[in-house]
């Protein structure tokens, strides 16, 4: 009996080993070993190095350099959602600077979805070099697979706003998500060429991850490059990057994770938004057009999936419109990475960590205190 219970065990397993190669799952066993993604999965992948600027920037500190202290219940959050770095930079100097132990400011962590915002950044920088005509180009001009079907329908612009109305899964906890075979699977082309449209390109905004992922297989045919060299070369380097980055890959030699995985620090982050409170100048150089920097972070105004207008979301930024009096547009990751630009306090605030909390309506309630203390932190310093 215990024989025949063990050739049967046996053969169950292997029925499961063949149905997982000829179904092209073999990913669900990383998956399983690995869990839920974390902010320092860089070993677990193959990656694509982002060199540092041959003329690296050092952020100045401000004349008030960590004399103010972070209110108590920020405090008291930052600690519960378990942060390993807190940035606050107003007038492009650096106001408080803390991080968690054994984290320095130049440890690297992954992004997540901040790397959307980078995507949109190097869209703007392709058509600024006339590798990318404007928004409104069909997708299919780049990639041949988008010039059929209701496909040759998609620009763009409608990958930019979340509209393209490809069926995708936005699912994170879900071992046959296709967001999970995204993240822990190996042929990133092949997956996003199978999606077919479920609805009318440009009529709804639906947060997915796959329209951030087809707008850097654009980039990469628009360009002739892998998408972190083009950062490297385009953006990295010229914003002063002081550290190198990293971009993970679906495997060796593939494509960049693009909807999320860029890996880098604080401070590197930081420039980004940087860039965009001074309109896509650096220092002189316009390396965004003003214009492509002004509508990234104005709400699309899409009726969403609760038929409601978005106010909330931009070309891959998330939008504050009004709160306390002022507004913010950021980049955010799914365990609370937070990089906000608050244009009427010339502020920028970093937050990365391994957690978040809760949702108030689109956003999350440490992103408000983040704002709160911005503002208070304003009065102090006057």
């Amino acid at each position: 009996m215990k024989k025949k219970l063990f050739i049967g065990c046996i053969g169950f397993i292997l029925l499961i080993v063949l149905t997982l190669n000829l179904t092209h799952k073999n990913y669900y066993y990383k998956t399983i070993w690995y869990n839920l993604p974390g902010i320092f999965d860089q070993d677990i992948f193959y990656s694509r190095g982002i060199a540092k600027s041959v003329i690296p920037l050092e952020w100045e500190k401000h004349r008030l350099y960590n004399e103010h202290a972070i209110s108590q219940p920020l405090r008291d959050t930052l600690e519960k959602y378990e942060t390993i770095s807190l940035l606050f930079i107003q007038h492009d100097s650096i106001l408080i600077e803390k991080y968690g132990s054994g984290i320095a400011d130049t440890s690297r962590s992954n992004s997540f979805s901040v790397a959307k915002s980078y995507i949109s950044a190097l869209i703007g920088r392709a058509i600024k070099l006339g590798y990318i005509k404007s928004i409104d180009q069909p997708v299919g001009d780049f990639i041949p697979e988008f010039k059929e079907g209701e496909k040759k329908h998609i620009t763009i612009r409608h990958l930019l706003m979340m509209s393209s109305g490809l069926n995708w899964d936005e699912a994170y906890n879900s071992l046959t998500s296709q967001t999970t075979e995204a993240y822990y699977g190996p042929d990133l082309k092949t997956q996003m060429l199978a999606l077919p449209v479920k609805k009318k390109p440009g009529e709804y905004f639906e947060y997915k991850s796959c329209d951030t992922e087809i707008l850097a297989m654009v980039l990469t045919q628009a360009t002739h490059m892998p998408v972190a060299t083009f950062l490297e070369k385009e953006l990295w380097q010229k914003l002063g990057a002081a550290s190198d980055g990293f971009w993970s890959l679906d495997h060796k030699d593939g494509l960049e994770k693009a909807y999320c995985c860029m890996y880098s620090n604080p401070k590197d982050f930081a420039r980004l938004a940087a860039l965009y409170l001074h309109q896509g100048n650096h220092r002189g150089e316009q390396l965004i057009d003003s214009a492509y920097i002004k509508q990234s972070v104005t709400p699309t105004r899409l009726m969403d999936m609760n038929l409601k207008q978005t106010d909330y979301y931009g070309f891959q930024w998330w939008l504050i419109p009004e709160y306390n009096g002022i507004s913010a547009y950021y980049m955010r990751g799914i365990l609370g990475q937070y990089i906000i630009a608050i244009p009427a306090l010339d502020m920028i605030i970093v937050r990365l960590g391994h957690k978040r909390g809760d949702k108030i309506d689109n956003h999350y309630r440490e992103t408000y205190m983040l704002i709160d203390e911005a503002i208070a932190l304003q009065r102090a310093v006057k």
